[in-house]
């Protein structure tokens, strides 16, 4: 077993039991909710189907891209985590849509809330996405699709510890309407969150250059390999998770080693920018470049 397959088994195992974790929370939050009458512990248990719907798709996806590349699939199923991503960002925004609305309404006409109840499960909520959360916050610095998973049970964290600030001031104060509030401080957290998710997987998706490998600063580090003419053709994009990738058509000098020089652009652009799955195309450039001649989006070094 290779590193990189132990590693996606052990993302796989935390996804599931973290999905687990709350699945049995939003069971046992949906039922308080309701006899306490709370819209923050609904709304959290509205949130957390989705955190389980986010979860799952995470899981599945994270299945499916360790499965090699074959037939047409040519990158495997790696893109799937990057799509999962992105769904998970979209249900991210309608459920806080969702939620701003129903809190207004409550604002307006505030229902009887038991708080001692309420604070009683969110900090229960509170110990069980500590837990869930740890589970992947290793994970969601490497994998875009872990990260979707993540946000959604780190906005969870957020929301239950606001409902316990909640909670608490209704038992101290009386005044109802601090729970629809908690609500509206959740909704902010779920519309942050959506935002950079959807941002993030957007740019992926439209095949943006990855971060930290602007294609301009790519295209002047390799020209400044020696006898490297011209670079065009440039393209940097990222496949997957932990998978960026350039394709470029370089030009070298007459007479020059085209494998050579290959395997110095390959060990630069790894070094250097972190671009481990690169395909180079490197040719003898013609006596017209040489004497001038511009070919079309090309960067060239001054002689």
């Amino acid at each position: 077993m290779t590193h990189d397959h132990a590693h996606e088994e052990t993302g796989t195992r935390r996804l599931a039991l973290a999905l687990a974790l709350i699945l049995a929370l939003m069971a046992g939050e949906l039922v308080f909710g309701a006899i306490a009458g709370s819209l923050a512990l609904l709304a959290d248990a509205g949130h957390m189907l989705t955190d389980a719907a986010a979860l799952g798709l995470a899981l599945g996806a994270a299945a499916f891209a360790g499965r090699p590349a074959r037939g047409r699939w040519t990158f495997g199923f790696r893109r799937l985590e990057i799509l999962a991503a992105h769904v998970n960002g979209i249900t991210l925004l309608v459920v806080g849509v969702v939620i701003v609305y129903t809190a207004v309404r409550r604002l307006v006409d505030p229902p009887d809330v038991r708080g001692g109840l309420v604070l009683a499960v969110a900090l229960a909520g509170v110990a069980v996405n500590l837990v869930a959360t740890a589970l992947l916050a290793r994970q969601s610095r490497e994998s875009l699709n872990v990260r979707g998973a993540f946000l959604h049970l780190a906005t969870d964290l957020a929301a239950f510890a606001g409902t316990a600030v909640a909670g608490g001031l209704i038992l101290a104060t009386g005044w109802d309407r601090f729970d629809p509030i908690a609500s509206l401080v959740v909704a902010a957290l779920i519309f942050w969150s959506s935002w950079v998710l959807l941002r993030e997987s957007t740019r992926i998706l439209l095949e943006a250059s990855p971060e930290g490998a602007e294609p301009g600063e790519v295209a002047e580090a390799m020209l400044d390999v020696p006898r490297v003419v011209e670079v065009h053709d440039l393209h940097v994009w990222t496949v997957g998770s932990g998978f960026p990738s350039l394709s470029a058509h370089v030009l070298v000098e007459p007479g020059a080693d085209c494998h050579g020089i290959r395997m110095q652009l390959a060990s630069l652009l790894a070094d250097r920018f972190e671009l481990s799955h690169s395909t180079l195309q490197v040719e003898h450039a013609s006596p017209t470049v040489l004497e001038g001649g511009r070919l079309p989006l090309v960067s060239r070094r001054a002689r």
